[in-house]
């Protein structure tokens, strides 16, 4: 569906078609960048601990595999349930729900939220929902945004669905960039 200002969403299809042979296509459990990344989005978490983190556009469950364990709780969406599979496998422990975003998330009191380079997969009114959910769900939320800045093969890119989302989420949320590299970024939004 293209939107008014040009832009899709990326299609369940699209999403199907990219686990349709593997439960691992961006390669997160042998890639040494991937590994590398999810390991600095671990460091930067503001506290040691939480009691309940969702996170949106889980996977396969290889970030989960570090954050999980800080967590009481841990809760992952996503849309593929070759993904959730997989998941769950990774994190036993972890509650992982199919939903294609954006959705009305699952119940909980989040106090940790990670969008891992998945913004991008939205259209803009998609990231507005998102935003609008966790702002009316989740005020006291730390909300990470991870992204890619390379090419994204999607009709958003990385940096310019990042703004979108962050001027989504203000007034409820002001962000604070945390972590630049070459390839990526990490956002954190948290309530003023």
């Amino acid at each position: 569906m293209v939107t008014e200002n040009g832009t899709a969403a990326v299609g369940l299809d699209h999403l199907h078609a990219l686990y349709a042979e593997t439960d691992d296509p961006w390669g997160f459990r042998t890639s040494a960048y991937e590994q590398a990344k999810f390991a600095a989005t671990r460091a930067v978490l503001s506290r040691p601990a939480y009691a309940s983190a969702l996170e949106l556009g889980c996977g396969n469950g290889e970030l989960a595999r570090h954050i999980a364990p800080l967590c009481r709780r841990y809760t992952g969406i996503d849309a593929v349930e070759t993904a959730l599979e997989a998941a769950r496998r990774a994190v036993p422990d972890g509650r992982f729900v199919q939903a294609f975003l954006p959705c009305a998330f699952p119940p909980g009191d989040y106090d940790l939220i990670l969008l891992s380079e998945v913004l991008y997969f939205l259209d803009r009114p998609g990231l507005a929902a998102v935003a609008q959910e966790i702002a009316a769900r989740c005020p006291a939320a730390e909300v990470l945004a991870v992204t890619w800045l390379g090419p994204s093969g999607n009709p958003l890119q990385g940096p310019e669905a990042l703004e979108a989302f962050a001027d989504a989420m203000v007034p409820a949320f002001r962000r604070l960039p945390v972590l630049s590299q070459s390839r990526y970024r990490i956002d954190r939004f948290l309530a003023p």
